[in-house]
């Protein structure tokens, strides 16, 4: 379908991960910040992060909005208790490696993340659907 447009959603996605660990790992080693109050200060870096690349590279012909930060916030959430729960399901009630639990969780959850962003939060317009 969109090749291209995968694999920058992958790109950002990583980028922002990669945020989010760093800036988490800091808060704690280097602003002695406890881990879960860390871990809550790299996600939101990480927003910033992932919506800006999101916006700008995988989704950039997508119509504008205001309530764009709104709705990927929205998603962004949503995906990370989605993971959670999943993942936390997988954990207790199967007998899966946590390695592998985790993957399984972190493929599934960026596929429905991709949709909602795609489906939902970078509407396209139809002139520019076609480009």
């Amino acid at each position: 379908m969109r090749p291209l447009r995968y694999f920058l959603f992958a790109l950002v996605g990583v980028l922002a991960a990669a945020t989010h660990f760093g800036v988490a790992v800091a808060l704690v080693s280097m602003g002695h910040w406890p881990p879960l109050l860390a871990n809550v200060g790299g996600y939101l870096v990480a927003l910033i992060v992932s919506y800006q690349g999101q916006s700008r590279l995988t989704f950039a012909g997508s119509s504008p909005g205001d309530r764009r930060l709104l709705k990927f916030t929205v998603t962004s959430l949503t995906a990370f208790a989605l993971n959670s729960a999943a993942y936390a399901a997988l954990l207790r009630w199967t007998s899966l490696d946590y390695r592998i639990a985790l993957a399984l969780v972190l493929v599934s959850v960026a596929v429905a993340t991709y949709a909602a962003l795609s489906l939902w939060v970078f509407i396209e317009t139809p002139a520019r659907a076609r480009t």
